[in-house]
């Protein structure tokens, strides 16, 4: 299982080629992905505000529950995990939060290019910064 942060999908509607190159083995089902249910609240903010393509936006928001596992925050164990991440490492709430149900389903990789996200440090998983990837 891989992570999604809200990150690979800005990147993926700036059209990208790491971030469209794994989202196409994610839709041929060579890959089983999960993203934060926060991620929808991100990209529809980031659409509103014109930071990404509003209408893209609209259709990936619509395509994501139908290729990705969407974690909803609604048990308490992603929401203590995520407490811990930020205290312990010092990753800002929101993304906390996101990488907390990330780990809770158990992704070995997470997709981001959020810099805050590789202060995690942890066996068996690995940050992937899409923005040192493409470097």
């Amino acid at each position: 299982m891989i992570g999604l942060d809200t990150g690979f999908f800005v990147a993926l509607l700036r059209d990208e080629p790491v971030p469209r190159k794994i989202w196409k083995q994610v839709i041929e089902g060579d890959l089983d992905a999960s993203c934060s249910c926060l991620t929808f609240f991100e990209l529809e903010r980031l659409g509103l505000r014109g930071a990404v393509d509003k209408k893209a936006t609209t259709l990936l928001l619509r395509a994501i529950p139908a290729l990705c596992k969407v974690i909803w925050l609604d048990v308490p164990e992603p929401l203590v995990e995520s407490a811990r991440l930020s205290h312990t490492h010092g990753i800002p709430s929101l993304d906390a939060l996101i990488l907390g149900g990330l780990l809770h389903v158990g992704a070995k990789k997470v997709y981001t290019t959020d810099s805050d996200l590789g202060k995690l440090k942890r066996r068996g998983v690995k940050v992937i910064n899409l923005r040192s990837a493409t470097r």
